[in-house]
């Protein structure tokens, strides 16, 4: 479903990555592992093409990605890749609901339909009673779910998620990971996902550990 071959990546003489190869199968849930500084988050970042490999090729459902003109990347990522950060990045003067549907509405879907399947998600996460509010008057789980439910309003083949529970207390943490295995569960949801975080990356289908730019 998602391949990268011998992917580089270097910032001035830094070499982040050395040619890195990575497959990724329909509804596994994979994670990455490493020390800081292997490379982890650059991977991640260049196969959801929030940047470009300096050599390489990445490719997701037969389309190479990575030689599609910016604007074709852009309206691609939006569709097919959902991401969920470890800092929420939810805009503040939106609430939750709104959050959700931004995504959906810059794919220029129909407004209404769009809104009903952000009520749904935000139900399903358990925030049906938090749809109108704003993100600071959430705390830092609720605030991460809602960020799940914005990565997956357009229903993406597979969802980026880095150190998606670095922010979080160990009880949110483990609610994130179970939710991640129920979404799976029931969507057959793809996730690909950096961690420190041991006990999601032992729940995980595959754990690909990284050392100096590449997987060992």
């Amino acid at each position: 479903m998602l391949t990268g071959k011998n992917i580089y990546k270097s910032y001035g003489p830094v070499k982040v990555l050395k040619g890195v190869d990575i497959e990724i199968q329909k509804g596994e849930v994979v994670s990455i592992a490493g020390p800081s500084g292997s490379g982890k988050s650059t991977l991640l970042h260049i196969l959801g093409t929030l940047d470009k490999a300096d050599g390489g090729a990445v490719s997701m459902n037969n389309t190479m990605i990575n030689t599609l003109s910016a604007r074709k990347m852009a309206a691609f990522r939006n569709k097919h890749i959902g991401f969920v950060f470890q800092f929420h990045h939810l805009l503040p003067e939106f609430t939750a609901l709104e959050n959700v549907c931004i995504p959906g509405w810059l794919a220029q879907r129909k407004k209404n339909e769009v809104k009903e399947e952000a009520t749904k998600l935000l139900n399903m996460l358990g925030l049906s009673q938090r749809t109108e509010n704003k993100p600071n008057q959430l705390s830092g789980g609720e605030q991460q779910r809602v960020a799940v439910a914005r990565a997956l309003i357009n229903r993406p083949g597979i969802v980026m998620a880095d150190e998606p529970t670095g922010n979080l207390d160990s009880a949110n943490a483990q609610e994130l990971h179970h939710l991640f295995f129920d979404l799976r569960k029931q969507f057959n949801q793809t996730f690909l996902i950096v961690t420190h975080n041991e006990e999601l990356a032992k729940l995980s289908d595959r754990v690909l550990h990284m050392r100096d730019g590449k997987i060992v």
